[in-house]
């Protein structure tokens, strides 16, 4: 069923309901959640408008894109500075902006950013904009946190890396969340309700990747099939 989105489940006798934001009810014994995540937002102006003219959300994707060129990193956790390791190999010049005054990132990886000759770090930086011609962004605003100064970067390319949304609004109450609304899983994909069963970014998994939630589709999927015959 394309173009559907779930607002609640609930129990029903031995069933759970699933009903449909249009209303539409559909009743099944098990249930497996793959709703992914989403790509978290700066919110500032000229994010959306250069959206794929430059703001892009993937630097294994788009990297290639910007050979040679200057981008910029917003983010300094662990995806932020390992995309930043990542592109220092094929653009030309990397800035790495950090909203607070330390890099979250671990150990190791800052080290090996710092280690690069193509990189600069800017701590306690707020973008504010995203700069561009009508075409394709030609830089960023940002505020300086300490002074306060706004200051301009000069790039083509924006990778912004400050984290993933799990799309599990609906799922507060149905099952285990954890502080960052993550399906909390177990290793055969079960949850914290024995009906329903979770796969891929919207799961704790803490690999992000396709092919790592295509497998733990195929184990949900065998984890449900498994309860189901031992019922």
């Amino acid at each position: 069923m394309k173009g559907q989105s779930v607002a609640s489940i609930e129990d029903d006798g031995d069933l759970k309901k699933v009903t449909t934001e249009t209303g539409a009810t559909l009743r099944a014994k098990q249930l497996i959640l793959a709703t992914g995540a989403r790509w978290r937002r700066m919110n500032v102006p000229g994010e959306e408008e250069y959206r794929n003219k430059g703001v892009t959300f993937c630097p294994h994707c788009d990297g290639p894109l910007f050979k040679g060129k200057k981008v910029a990193v917003i983010g300094g956790g662990n995806s932020g500075v390992e995309a930043a390791i990542d592109l220092a190999g094929v653009v030309g010049h990397v800035t790495v902006l950090e909203f607070l005054d330390t890099m979250r990132a671990d150990e190791v990886l800052q080290r090996k950013l710092k280690s690069l000759p193509n990189v600069d770090i800017v701590m306690s930086a707020a973008t504010t904009e995203v700069l561009g011609d009508g075409k394709a962004v030609t830089g960023l605003e940002y505020t300086d946190r300490e002074s306060g100064e706004t200051k301009k970067l000069d790039v083509e390319g924006v990778f912004v890396q400050i984290g993933l949304l799990p799309n599990t609004e609906f799922l507060d109450g149905v099952v285990e969340l954890n502080e960052r609304k993550e399906i909390v899983v177990d290793a055969r994909g079960g949850t914290s309700d024995p009906a329903i069963f979770a796969a891929g970014d919207a799961t704790t998994e803490p690999y992000k990747q396709i092919v790592v939630a295509e497998g733990s589709g195929a184990t949900a999927a065998l984890g449900a099939f498994d309860a189901s015959i031992r019922v």
